[in-house]
């Protein structure tokens, strides 16, 4: 038998074949744990697919998996080898292959060539902007649980614009977007738009994707609505261009989703293993790997790994009394008759974190309060209020309110005025460190950094 895994950026594929016929094949989230989660199917594989240590031949691909071969006695192949490797012996007929992975993307144009078909491949793995782990962390952020995700539709959607190139940039987007009353349903849909936009824009490269069209990977085989995003786009690209579908082929088919759109890269691997000599590859079992895992991994880092940050208790101590909070205004404790007394509230509304305080008409710091933002601002206004008052404070004289839910928030909850977040920042730093030069703020989804002069913030 020989086995195929894909050891990727979130999860760890495997499969196991005899004479071409799969006899074991799943996937796992490795949430960081690429090793420990190899191990733990090598060990289901010999257990439940019959992988036999010594006889048997495994072969890996994957951004994980070249420490991982050698602990393993596997061969290392390249991964758009191993899909092509795949494609090209279970899909002979198609010319275009899209396989999007949880932090990279890859394309494949096939075109008849004098020895076969000839092979161009485009791969983008420096950004996760456009893939799978680009949608999931948007989708978690407004709280879309992963069954809801999978059904969102696109055909039909309002569409909106989502930045394609970067997975924080659309974060933020997608805060904005929310924060203003756009449905969540409009959003997703508009994430699909932004990943087939950064897939045809990027990784084409001047090429046309001719039918039949293949779309591999966990994102296109889950997310219903990314499979309608790729129909729509290139139906319409196919018009554009004047580009004929094949005659014997019916319109389904054009764009083809396989149930086994995971395992390519393994299938590609098995392919590619099956004619290797038979000594490449031998399994040696799990021994060497699960040393590696438990004292092997610790041996390597305490002999290449940076020194700590601090040495010892002292270093710390002189840290935190060198850069430490002691300045920084703090809530008054202790009794509070300021209770009584009308107070003044300014919130904060950002793309992660929704952040209260309350003040006395003097300018005294009485309270603050620092929440998670649940990607629903009328939510999040309504937790604040709710432990403004759970805090005692019945008596609102005055309400300021910034971040990104500022303007969909300032009439619902009758707020008195609505600030730009610099001239927050800039008010609040002079008024306390009235030297202030700089002001650096970093965000959930954005880093500020603002120049003061004269009481103004200047660049």
């Amino acid at each position: 038998m020989i086995a195929g895994l894909d050891v990727g950026s979130t999860t760890v594929k495997a499969t196991v074949a005899r004479d071409g016929a799969v006899q074991w094949q799943d996937y796992q989230r490795h949430h960081t744990k690429q090793a420990e989660m190899v191990l733990a199917f090598l060990q289901r594989m010999q257990a439940e697919g019959g992988l036999t240590p010594g006889r048997d031949r495994i072969f890996l691909t994957g951004s994980g998996s070249g420490f991982i071969a050698p602990l393993v006695g596997g061969k290392f192949v390249q991964e758009v080898v191993a899909v092509a490797a795949a494609v090209e012996k279970l899909h002979p007929q198609v010319n275009f292959v899209s396989e999007i992975g949880g932090e990279d993307m890859k394309t494949l144009f096939f075109a008849p060539g004098g020895d076969g078909k000839s092979k161009q491949v485009y791969m983008q793995s420096a950004c996760s902007g456009g893939t799978g782990t680009f949608v999931e962390k948007t989708a978690r952020k407004l709280q879309i649980q992963t069954e809801r995700l999978a059904q969102m539709r696109y055909a039909g959607m309002t569409l909106h614009k989502i930045s394609s190139k970067c997975g924080i940039f659309a974060e933020s987007d997608a805060n904005t977007l929310v924060k203003s009353g756009v449905p969540v349903e409009e959003v997703i849909a508009s994430l699909y738009e932004a990943v087939v936009y950064q897939n045809l824009a990027t990784l084409t490269k001047g090429n046309t994707p001719k039918p039949q069209v293949l779309l591999l990977g966990g994102p296109n085989l889950f997310f219903k609505g990314l499979q309608e995003a790729w129909q729509h786009h290139l139906t319409k690209l196919w018009a554009e261009r004047r580009i004929a579908a094949p005659a014997s082929l019916p319109p389904e088919s054009l764009i083809l989703v396989p149930d086994e759109a995971l395992y390519y890269a393994c299938l590609g691997c098995i392919e590619i293993g099956s004619g290797e000599a038979p000594g490449v590859g031998v399994y040696p079992g799990t021994g060497k790997l699960q040393w590696w895992i438990e004292q092997g991994q610790w041996e390597q880092k305490a002999k290449e790994g940076a020194k700590g940050l601090i040495r010892n208790e002292s270093d710390l101590c002189e840290f935190v009394k060198a850069y430490g909070t002691d300045q920084c205004p703090a809530p008054r404790q202790g009794p509070n008759p300021a209770r009584e007394a009308p107070v003044l509230v300014g919130c904060d509304f950002g793309s992660t974190t929704a952040k209260a305080v309350v003040m006395c008409g003097e300018g005294e710091l009485l309270s603050s309060i620092y929440v998670p933002s649940n990607g629903n601002p009328i939510e999040d206004a309504k937790a604040l209020c709710r432990s403004i008052r759970e805090r005692g404070y019945q008596r609102i004289a005055g309400l300021a309110l910034t971040g990104y839910g500022k303007d969909l928030l300032r009439d619902i909850i009758g707020a008195d005025v609505a600030i730009v977040e610099t001239v927050a920042h800039a008010t609040a730093a002079l008024h306390y460190y009235p030297d202030a030069d700089v002001i650096c703020d970093v965000g959930g989804c954005d880093v500020k950094i603002m120049i003061l002069r004269q009481g103004t913030v200047s660049d």
